[in-house]
């Protein structure tokens, strides 16, 4: 009496097979026009989105597309700058005149007198005896000298100055936030490079996942991913005083849904992220249910960036299809850049629902057995 009932059980499944509990759609269901069902006979269905499949033919065009998240920002480029420091406001000058006149005015013992620090004015000026007020703001430390030199020689004709500038708050940079021991650095001269006081202040702290460096100068934010910085050369900026820099994490996030490896929320490890590296990332597609040839990314553009298709997407809502099984749908995945915001949805095979039920029938037959 046990066989005929399991029979009849498993008859039922078979019939109701579609029903089964799935872990996601099938791409013909994800893609449906949301108007499918009130469109007139004849009418062609009208989709409230554009698809795009990832290929090497429509990258060119995907890839000028607007971004979708945050607001690329500008670096300046770098330039060589003179070896020597730039006398600011706020510097502390320390002089010593040296005389070797027996009677002179102002040598003290052994030939020499060290003068008081004094620190450059607001005006750009500091005082010398028998000078008076001086301009220095501006001037390297030896035009200074230089400068100081020949004026005082014509009330002490033997006179020879020495000048050490200690810089002050316009002559150093500011690490604020980001890095292992923030706080103001001076800057021994104008060609101090901005990995050279990340290296002095140890780095981005290691809490950040992918660190993104931001450079405010002159009432304007620059900014440049740190491995970027690390890689190009060309992006190793000199430090200006009065520089603010700080180090913060990569905000941007993707979603994982559907018969992928993983389904959650996922930071972006790096600054630059092909979908490639993202399905690697979430483990991949479910090798059970998952269909290769449909993986879905997801994404919303603003309305200003709606356009023509070709300089931006002809849909607020664009949805990329790629191929996993084939060599250019692979290829082409890995240089679809990853955005902000993006979903990537693992759409399901057809065969998922009978490979359910062959798994039901299997274990119903286990039980009987």
């Amino acid at each position: 009496m046990l066989f005929p009932r399991i029979l009849a059980l498993l008859a039922c499944c078979a019939l109701t097979a579609c029903g089964l509990p799935r872990g996601a759609g099938f791409q013909s269901e994800v893609l449906a026009a949301s108007n499918a069902n009130t469109a007139a006979p004849g009418e062609e269905p009208e989709y409230d989105f554009a698809v795009y499949e990832v290929t090497r033919a429509s990258l060119p065009v995907i890839n000028r597309w607007p971004a979708t998240t945050g607001v690329r920002m500008s670096w300046p480029t770098a330039v060589d700058q003179p070896a020597s420091l730039m006398i600011a406001n706020g510097d502390t000058v320390q002089l010593t005149i040296w005389d070797a006149e027996e009677n002179s005015v102002l040598a003290g013992a052994g030939g020499f007198t060290p003068l008081q620090p004094i620190q450059v004015s607001s005006s750009g000026r500091i005082f010398v005896p028998y000078i008076g007020e001086l301009r220095v703001a501006g001037m390297s430390p030896e035009t200074a000298r230089s400068r100081i030199e020949e004026d005082l020689t014509r009330t002490i004709p033997s006179a020879q100055v020495q000048l050490v500038v200690e810089p002050g708050r316009m002559n150093t940079a500011n690490l604020s936030a980001g890095v292992a021991a923030p706080g103001l650095y001076p800057l021994a001269d104008r060609n101090v490079r901005i990995l050279d006081l990340f290296s002095q202040a140890g780095g981005p702290a290691p809490d950040l996942a992918a660190p993104q460096v931001r450079l405010v100068r002159d009432g304007r934010t620059f900014g440049v991913p740190f491995d970027r910085l690390l890689r190009e050369p060309s992006l190793n900026i000199a430090v200006r005083g009065g520089d603010r820099i700080y180090i913060e994490d990569d905000a941007r996030k993707f979603i994982t849904l559907g018969a992928t490896g993983t389904q959650s929320l996922v930071d972006f490890p790096e600054s630059d992220l092909s979908a490639l590296e993202a399905i690697a990332l979430i483990g991949g597609v479910n090798a059970g249910t998952a269909n290769p040839e449909g993986i879905l990314i997801m994404r919303e553009y603003a309305p200003a960036a709606v356009r023509d298709g070709i300089s931006g997407p002809p849909k607020q809502r664009v949805v990329f299809t790629i191929d996993l099984t084939s060599a250019d749908g692979l290829f082409s995945a890995g240089k679809f850049m990853m955005e902000g915001d993006d979903l990537i949805y693992g759409t399901e095979s057809i065969f998922g629902p009978a490979l359910t039920l062959v798994g039901i029938t299997n274990t119903l037959t286990s039980l009987t057995n």
